[in-house]
């Protein structure tokens, strides 16, 4: 009997990304006919972490839309991309934050392979020989930049990538809060990716 209480939060939720209301993936439909308290909770869990006090709403869309690209989900990284530029993101930011997602993809699979190798001479002398100078300046700041890298390496589950980001991130001076925001907000938007 809770069905439409269920789809009217579901509606709700997608309505307040900019997402037609009437989209479904098979994880939402199977939501949607039996467990509203998922769905209550998923749409909470989205809109508080957007609405962190230690992000901007342009910020946190940006962070959004890197899990998004990250976890290749197209509606989400639409209604992303839109909420961003809503909110002042411009193409070059928009797109470098499609850049960051691929370029830390690229990094996690390869630090992270140094990391389980342990103490291995050989890889570890070895020169990365990946190009990387979208890091050099970002259009959205150094800092923006680092703590999208650091979201998007706990996503990736690279250990090695998230210390040194995390360290990175701190020396532009970015508080715990804040990065601990950013991460809430990593995980609950891979979250939604996979219920979407």
């Amino acid at each position: 009997m809770e069905t439409p209480v269920v789809n009217e939060t579901l509606q709700n939720l997608l309505q307040d990304l900019g997402i037609d209301p009437s989209y479904t993936s098979s994880s939402l439909a199977s939501l949607a006919a039996v467990n509203n308290r998922y769905i209550k909770d998923l749409k909470l869990n989205v809109s508080t972490t957007l609405a962190s006090s230690n992000l901007t709403r342009k910020e946190a869309y940006l962070l959004a839309l890197s899990v998004a690209v990250t976890e290749k989900h197209g509606v989400l990284i639409t209604a992303f991309e839109n909420l961003a530029a809503k909110e002042g993101a411009t193409a070059e930011e928009i797109a470098e934050t499609h850049g960051c997602a691929s370029l830390l993809s690229l990094n996690n699979v390869f630090y992270r392979f140094r990391h389980y190798m342990g103490d291995n001479e050989f890889y570890n002398k070895q020169p990365a020989g990946l190009r990387m100078s979208l890091m050099m300046s970002p259009a959205m700041g150094k800092g923006l930049f680092e703590l999208m890298s650091l979201v998007i390496s706990a996503v990736n589950g690279c250990e090695k990538c998230v210390v040194s980001h995390e360290r990175s991130v701190k020396e532009h001076n970015a508080s715990e809060p804040r990065i601990y925001d950013a991460i809430r907000l990593g995980a609950v938007i891979r979250g939604l990716c996979v219920a979407m």
